[in-house]
């Protein structure tokens, strides 16, 4: 009896041992490899996944830029904003050199799509002023009427401002427009383009209804210290001849809103907008929209 009991006692000792030694094993040598391997896998496409995607949204932001520039659509609220940044830059300029703030603000709104064309964003431009001989700084290529042009390059806007002035001061071309009176925006407009400032034949069309539409010459008249007094008729010089502001046409005079035009010409918001290439609500007095 005694004998039994030994030799259960002894298989019971040799029993617990084996199953602690296996215990300890399994757990030193299972544990520890799960936690590398279910670690590791999950960081790493979580950081190279976030790579190709901030880099696809800087190619479209980039992309976007460039097509609305090509495109020159903008809003009356970036207008706006671009006068308010470079009309005193204008003025300054119109005291030293001589050329209306109104015409300064006006080239710079449609050479650049106020502020909004490729080379006024990769070049700082907002002239659009080529190379030339006499240019020595820095440049940048851009199809214009030729495949691959020489545009100027400047550190800032400023610069092209200033550069904008000296160039039309420095050449014999342009002499004439400064025996006009300073605040003679058509006169210059209509000289600009017979100089060949520019190819497009209804540059000075273009750039006089721009004046007109944001109240441009109102700069020049603070600039001579005169009184500047809004047109509020039905008529505006718009070229060589005096264009009527039609039924298919309406003039923004205070307050108005969109709603309120819709409304008056039974048109929807959104054709309204679409019309006037209008992006957002805002509208600016003087304006004059497409209602037909």
């Amino acid at each position: 009896m005694m004998i039994k009991k030994c030799i259960l006692y002894l298989s019971l000792c040799i029993c617990f041992a084996c199953g602690s030694n296996k215990s300890v094993i399994r757990t030193t040598k299972d544990s520890k490899p799960v936690v590398k391997t279910v670690k590791k896998p999950i960081q790493r496409p979580t950081e190279n996944s976030k790579k190709p995607h901030n880099q696809e949204e800087q190619v479209k932001q980039t992309t976007e830029v460039l097509e609305a520039a090509t495109r020159v659509k903008v809003t009356t609220a970036l207008v706006l904003e671009y006068i308010n940044v470079y009309k005193t830059i204008a003025q300054d300029d119109m005291i030293q050199y001589g050329i209306p703030a109104s015409i300064t603000l006006g080239q710079g709104i449609l050479e650049s799509g106020a502020g909004t064309g490729p080379l006024s964003a990769q070049a700082n431009n907002h002239f659009g002023i080529k190379c030339h001989k006499e240019w020595s700084g820095p440049s940048i290529k851009y199809d214009d009427d030729e495949v691959q042009e020489c545009f100027r390059k400047y550190n800032n806007p400023n610069d092209s401002f200033r550069d904008h002035s000296l160039f039309l001061t420095s050449r014999p071309r342009y002499g004439a427009l400064f025996k006009l009176e300073r605040d003679d925006y058509k006169g210059w407009a209509r000289g600009l383009k017979s100089a060949g400032y520019a190819t497009d034949k209804e540059y000075a069309n273009k750039l006089i209804s721009l004046i007109e539409r944001y109240q441009l010459h109102q700069y020049d008249a603070e600039v001579l210290g005169k009184e500047f007094v809004p047109k509020t008729n039905d008529k505006i010089q718009n070229s060589d001849t005096r264009v009527a502001i039609n039924k298919e046409q309406h003039q923004v005079t205070k307050g108005d809103t969109l709603y309120s035009i819709s409304k008056r010409y039974n048109i929807s918001i959104e054709d309204l907008k679409r019309k006037n290439n209008i992006s957002d609500n805002a509208i600016s007095i003087g304006q004059t929209l497409q209602v037909k």
